[in-house]
């Protein structure tokens, strides 16, 4: 997992060859006017998905992991709590192969949790059990999805 400012972002790209192409569509694109739905990049490899977020309560909150996407979400109308675990700290789950998710029950309480604000970016890898949207007010995100390679 990686925590960071958003004009940092380009500092990662070597963790990934495909996090270019997310720093070349924010250097292109305003946030805050991307259409909410898919926003294609580079068809399934790289995409954005804008979302008004339904937002949970700590006890809402539901723990996800990915296997073949890494997340870069980034909040852009407001601060948002995520939840962080490990995944070898995760009991096993159901993985749905369809929308590349294991998810866990809802209330599982993550080991930690940290703010995002607007202006930051944070980065989880399939091996980053996440629990995103813990907020009370509105929520509009970007998540883009960067296939593992």
């Amino acid at each position: 997992m990686v925590l960071d400012l958003l004009e940092n972002l380009k500092n990662y790209e070597a963790l990934n060859p495909h996090f270019a192409k997310v720093v070349d569509f924010l250097q292109k694109n305003e946030l805050s006017s991307l259409p909410l739905g898919r926003n294609e990049i580079c068809g399934d490899t790289v995409y954005a998905n804008v979302m008004d977020a339904k937002v949970k309560s700590k006890e809402e909150a539901f723990i996800e992991v990915h296997r073949r996407y890494i997340d870069i979400q980034i909040p852009i109308s407001a601060y948002e709590l995520m939840g962080y675990t490990p995944l070898n700290e995760l009991p096993a789950a159901d993985y749905d192969n369809e929308c590349d998710a294991a998810i866990y029950p809802v209330g599982m309480p993550a080991r930690d949790y940290f703010n995002v604000h607007q202006g930051e970016f944070v980065i989880f890898f399939p091996q980053d059990g996440h629990a995103p949207a813990i907020t009370a007010v509105p929520l509009r995100k970007v998540v883009f999805k960067i296939a593992v390679e």
